[in-house]
């Protein structure tokens, strides 16, 4: 029997590449490759990426039939609320109507709005709605990032007034009715899925049912791995870091571990992939400062392409990701196994539970440079220790297991209309 999924996300990849993008839509380009299923990507966007057209809410994605972009220029952040009720909320109730999917898989809500799911429920009462919980900002209102407002610390639980303590401009109850409004609406959800064990907990805490939510681990498609760096001394002191620049993915801090190995260490270079959108003036003056007093040793190569990450695995021997909160299951974790690239990680949240320290690759203390210049000169001068990493490396599970342990939880929930039928004849 044929199933139609609906996959959902806040954005396209072909317009931000960020990690819940990609995944999203590698298990949507997976899961319409099975001859039993019809699936259809819907993403949203706003005028960050693409201008609204007259008309209708809908774009189309290059020459893709089975993708769809919703404008969305009218989204309350903070109550996590699609506000357009004349225009973006009767085009998705259209969809919905027209494409009648089986399963509505639902990867964010910004853009969106947390009521698309209780729309799902209402043309759709059949329907399964799974949701994988990618990031905290249901739990966060500081987007999403468990980080107090004021300094660099971590915040490990929400409450009305903590969260009002973060932002005294919005009162105590307002957080209050947030919180409640959220989990009405995720309580009609079937099933939640968890990239790691430390989000899955993270939701328990915050008041989710331990029984809906399974730990499923992102996967990867199948690629060739990047080869090893040729290196005639044996040494291995090229570092490499991956992904979008910003404060919170520990940029300066890294910088400053450069600068004090840069003259230490023999062969030291680090090479910063990535670039910085969005991000304030005096962050990006601070970032190039640091780049520039560290050249030669320090090369920021720009943003790249997904189809460029092999030949660019290829020039480092380790990978950092030196993040400063608690950071879910980053991609550029499995991108570095799937490449036999050990990686040197903060010892928080889902980097600490990806990457076996001594194993597959290295902790350092969050937020400490120092810290973190120490385990770098260790990776880099230890005799042996590369190797060693290395055949501890488990490659990541492949895109098309985790189609297929998606596919199984997806058949394993009984549409409510099924349940009801099943508890009248009981009765």
């Amino acid at each position: 029997m044929s199933s139609r999924i609906l996959v959902v996300a806040h954005n396209h990849p072909e317009f931000h590449p960020g990690g819940t993008e990609i995944f999203a839509h590698d298990l949507f380009s997976e899961l319409r490759t099975r001859p039993d299923v019809e699936a259809l990507f819907l993403a949203a966007t706003d005028h960050h990426h693409r201008e609204p057209r007259p008309g209708t809410s809908f774009q189309t994605v290059g020459d893709a039939a089975d993708e769809v972009v919703v404008w969305s220029g009218h989204f309350d952040r903070f109550y996590m609320s699609q506000i357009d009720t004349y225009g973006v909320v009767p085009q998705l109730q259209g969809l919905l109507e027209e494409f009648r999917p089986d399963v509505v898989h639902i990867h964010h809500l910004l853009l969106l709005g947390v009521e698309f799911i209780a729309l799902v429920r209402r043309v759709l009462p059949d329907a399964r709605i799974v949701m994988t919980l990618h990031d905290y900002y249901a739990i966060c209102a500081h987007d999403g990032l468990m980080m107090r407002t004021k300094g660099r610390e971590r915040c490990d639980r929400a409450s009305p007034g903590r969260c009002n303590a973060c932002f005294p401009e919005i009162s105590s109850d307002k957080f209050l009715l947030r919180e409640r409004h959220l989990k009405t609406m995720f309580g009609q959800v079937d099933r939640f899925l968890a990239p790691s064990q430390f989000i899955k907990d993270r939701y328990v805490a915050w008041g989710l049912p331990e029984s809906v939510i399974e730990v499923v681990a992102n996967g990867r498609p199948d690629a060739a791995a990047a080869p090893v760096r040729s290196s005639p001394d044996g040494r291995r002191a090229v570092f490499g870091y991956f992904g979008n620049l910003n404060p919170w993915k520990g940029i300066v801090g890294l910088l400053n571990a450069a600068q004090s190995l840069a003259h230490e260490v023999d062969g030291f270079a680090l090479r910063l992939h990535g670039g910085a959108p969005f991000q304030a003036k005096t962050f990006t003056d601070e970032v190039d400062a640091l780049v520039a007093a560290n050249q030669p040793h320090v090369v920021r190569v720009g943003p790249y392409g997904r189809d460029e990450i092999a030949d660019l695995m290829a020039e480092v021997d380790w990978v950092v990701v030196p993040s400063i909160w608690w950071e879910n299951a980053p991609l550029v974790i499995q991108e570095a196994f799937r490449h036999g690239r050990p990686v040197i990680a903060s010892n928080i949240g889902g980097m600490a539970e990806a990457v076996r320290h001594g194993i597959d690759g290295l902790h350092a203390r969050a937020d400490d440079p120092a810290a973190l210049a120490r385990v770098m000169r260790e990776a880099a001068e230890t005799p042996g220790l590369w190797n060693k990493l290395v055949e501890g490396i488990r490659q990541p599970a492949p895109i098309t297991e985790v189609a297929d342990r998606h596919l199984a939880i997806y058949r394993s929930l009984r549409a409510p209309t099924d349940m009801m039928g099943q508890g009248a004849e009981a009765a």
